[in-house]
């Protein structure tokens, strides 16, 4: 459920377009005025503001945003001004740039993600990078980290409620062995978890503290699937269990102790704000014994803060 709050009558695109241009004017920029435009219009309407600022100015809204903003507000109006598909193709294409990559972001862009996500997501990549996902991934990735997001990029999963309690019991009992580290062929863990559904993976998670009195996390730590690896299974697993509770975790570890990590608080603020956000902040004032709002309010500040706030939307 969106936390975007639209005006029931929103002023027309000529109307946002010309505001934005006078925001820019003049020594600074009226920063205020920006994040009151743009952060309540949705996907479509920023669609079309860009589209008639360009007409009537002959400059692209988001360039002059760039050299107008800076800090973390210009890194989330930035990322905000993407289409969905777009924004997940560029947090990954910038994640795997460089000689240190940010595999957190990898993993959570791609491993949180449902198949009709996912099929979205590779035609987005290829359409807005110009090189398939999957090749991209195995340049860049290593390990049983990269066995486990290729496959579950690449594989074709059923998505529906229904699951063989039969093939759960197999799987469950594979799992088990190779988490006990017992002989046998290939990575369980690896075709589990890339391959089932979700209904199917929670009814393995059950079935696992059923037979085995342990719960599936434990047997990914005696699997010794640790970093990135880890990270991938547990991400999976999280998202099948209860996806809006994996992202509020998220934000919660992004925002405590000392420091933020700005990144990935944006990251997951802008692309969940239309999806599923009202759900997320339920999930943390549940877990986390305060709002997300206050969370916020405590860790960023001025314009930014104030975008971040109007994308969740109030407290009520």
């Amino acid at each position: 459920m969106s936390t975007v709050t639209v005006p029931p009558v929103p002023p027309s695109y000529r109307d946002d377009a010309s505001q934005i241009f006078r925001a820019f004017k003049g020594i600074g920029c009226d920063a205020g005025a920006i994040v009151e435009i743009l952060a309540h219009r949705d996907a479509e309407q920023r669609s079309l503001i860009e589209q008639e600022y360009e007409s009537s100015y002959g400059h692209e809204l988001r360039k002059r945003l760039s050299s107008e903003l800076n800090g973390h507000l210009k890194k989330a109006v930035l990322l905000w001004m993407h289409e969905p598909g777009e924004r997940d193709s560029f947090i990954l294409k910038k994640a795997l740039k460089g000689t240190v990559k940010d595999q957190r972001a990898v993993t959570e862009i791609i491993c949180a993600r449902n198949p009709s996500e996912i099929g979205q997501l590779k035609r987005a990549y290829y359409k807005y990078v110009g090189t398939n996902l999957e090749d991209h991934l195995e340049e860049e990735l290593s390990g049983d980290h990269k066995k486990l997001v290729v496959a579950f990029l690449t594989t074709s999963r059923y998505d529906g409620p229904e699951y063989d309690e039969v093939v759960v019991e197999k799987d469950t009992k594979a799992l088990n062995r190779a988490a006990k580290k017992l002989t046998q062929t290939g990575n369980p863990f690896v075709q589990v978890f890339s391959e089932r559904s979700r209904a199917h993976l929670c009814a393995v998670s059950e079935a696992y503290k059923s037979m085995f009195n342990e719960t599936l996390d434990k047997a990914i730590r005696d699997h010794e699937a640790n970093g990135n690896y880890g990270h991938a299974l547990k991400t999976i697993l999280r998202c099948a269990e209860n996806q809006p509770g994996f992202y509020a975790k998220a934000m919660w570890k992004a925002m405590k102790g000392l420091g933020t990590d700005d990144t990935a608080l944006v990251r997951i603020v802008v692309t969940r704000a239309e999806i599923d956000m009202q759900y997320i902040k339920a999930e943390y004032l549940k877990n986390h014994g305060k709002t997300l709002n206050d969370a916020i309010r405590s860790d960023t500040s001025g314009h930014y803060r104030a975008f971040l706030l109007a994308l969740i939307g109030s407290d009520n």
